[in-house]
């Protein structure tokens, strides 16, 4: 049986410095983004389109609910295939190219899981829960680019 999950989010722009966007120039990147009952975070635009290299970018943002989907799918797995996580690590890269003219997309994340687990016997297993994960995660399978991950597992 199918089952519909809804997600709500506001994102409001704070960017106005009084001129709105009266030219490219005049206005800020800035916009915060809220979820009912959950903290605010403060976003921009990345450094290179003129945001706030202090701030989290929507493409910041993509690659850390990639990164933690494919994490929460590798930990629920290696639970149900009675693998202890200790620790998990995942230092995640994303490429995007930018056309000329404007537009652009991701063409791939990198995943690069560190994980330390109790039981050495079970390191091969272990490692190779990613692919399932990444058949399992929610954000991978709404991506139109290939997720691709060079893990490390070891105890």
């Amino acid at each position: 049986m199918k089952k519909t999950h809804y997600y709500r989010n506001t994102v409001t722009w704070t960017g106005n410095t009084g001129a709105g966007t009266s030219t490219y120039q005049s206005y800020r990147r800035d916009f915060s983004v809220s979820a009912e009952g959950k903290p605010g975070l403060l976003a921009s635009a990345d450094a290179a389109f003129r945001g706030d290299p202090a701030k989290y970018n929507p493409e910041d943002m993509l690659l850390m609910a990639v990164s933690s989907c494919h994490m929460l799918w590798f930990l629920h797995l290696c639970a149900d295939n009675g693998i202890v996580v200790v620790e998990y690590t995942d230092h995640a890269e994303g490429i995007m190219e930018e056309f000329q003219g404007g537009g652009g997309h991701f063409t791939k994340i990198i995943l690069h899981p560190l994980v330390r687990i109790t039981d050495g016997s079970k390191i091969m297993l272990a490692d190779s829960l990613h692919k399932q994960a990444g058949e399992k995660c929610f954000i991978t399978n709404s991506c139109r680019f290939p997720v691709e991950y060079e893990s490390e597992c070891f105890s």
